[in-house]
């Protein structure tokens, strides 16, 4: 298992590829950098939908050379990691809660044996969510997580009530393997630049499409009708007020004020009421900030290192032993009460 080059996007030097696999079975592609020196820690680079490890070598490269050690994952069904369905092309999944199996199997593999502490997670939206999901239910391995443009809603959706009734109705009936309605297998990176809605950066642009043109093996098309059941149905939690407000995870989120893949305002109202939780908007950038001209990265790098590493909150670290105190039993119980043995 290798990492494929391109001469414009060169392999940062001495990384380690190899395939994990999780507790159901699946194998993942994940490799890992050690930073030249004493190491800050390790940040795990989490890829967004459709998205593989060489999209972010200057990313990777940038945090070598900040002295993190770093990991990076394809997640299941995309990049060289074990496909879903027999037809490559189809981004798929049944349940968004699936993918927790892959954060799982990245700490028990890779960050636990391997890894210098401590752990930050970087990820782009889906991956986002996916962090979002492991950090609100007491499970993130992560001391602090970044993450850009998360998705929270879809943007300009029109008609969101009537599109998640469809996708719901299309997967019951059997359909879920089915691209979603008007999709296909093209890749969304070899897209005209003009016509894309990632980045204003050509350069960067063309750099990934060329990786796909030099890698077909590694693009993936639209989503299935299940993917999109399985993504509306997380993000349905999301517009619980309070889903964020048990997320104890001090969580750095980099929005983008032209982002037209996810709704802007919903990551800002979403990050706004985190515990332990802080938004950056850039204006005028779009989806992919890392993927985005100078001027919006070093507002990025900034924010970043402005945050990580980071000494722990003391009011995350005193809500967390708070919540997670047991609870006293009532010394008097009231007479429809029945003391626990």
């Amino acid at each position: 298992m290798t990492l494929i080059t391109t001469p414009e996007n060169p392999a940062p030097p001495g990384a380690t590829v190899a395939m994990l696999t999780t507790e159901d079975g699946v194998a993942l592609r994940v490799a890992r950098w050690s930073a030249v020196g004493a190491s800050c820690g390790t940040v795990a680079v989490l890829p967004g939908r459709a998205e593989f490890i060489e999209k972010y070598f200057e990313t990777i490269e940038e945090l070598l050379e900040r002295r993190f050690d770093v990991v990076a994952m394809d997640w299941r069904g995309q990049g060289l990691s074990q496909r879903q369905l027999r037809d490559r092309r189809k981004g798929h999944i049944d349940d968004f809660d699936i993918y927790q199996s892959d954060l799982t199997a990245l700490a028990e593999s890779v960050l636990n044996p391997f890894c210098s502490k401590p752990w930050f997670a970087l990820g782009h939206s889906t991956a986002g969510a996916i962090l979002i999901a492991q950090a609100r239910a007491g499970h993130s391995p992560f001391a602090r997580i970044v993450m850009t443009s998360p998705m929270i809603a879809i943007a300009r959706l029109r008609f969101k009530k009537l599109s998640e009734l469809l996708v719901e109705g299309l997967d019951i009936l059997g359909f879920g393997s089915a691209y979603i309605p008007g999709g296909g297998g093209k890749s969304i990176f070899l897209r005209p630049f003009p016509d894309n809605r990632l980045t204003s950066d050509e350069r960067r642009y063309r750099r990934t499409a060329n990786i796909v043109r030099a890698a077909p093996e590694l693009a993936l098309g639209d989503p299935t009708i299940s993917w999109a059941n399985a993504a509306f149905h997380l993000m349905q939690q999301f517009e619980d007020a309070d889903y964020p407000r048990r997320t104890l995870t001090p969580i750095l989120v980099i929005a983008g004020g032209a982002d037209r893949v996810v709704e802007t305002s919903a990551v800002e109202n979403f990050a706004s009421r985190l515990k332990a939780g802080r938004v950056i908007t850039l204006p005028y950038a779009k989806h992919e900030i890392l993927m985005e001209r100078d001027q919006f990265r070093t507002q990025f790098w900034a924010a970043f290192d402005n945050f990580i590493p980071g000494v722990e909150d003391r009011f995350t670290q005193s809500l967390a032993a708070a919540m997670n105190a047991p609870r006293r039993k009532p010394r008097f119980p009231w007479p429809w009460q029945k003391a626990k043995t």
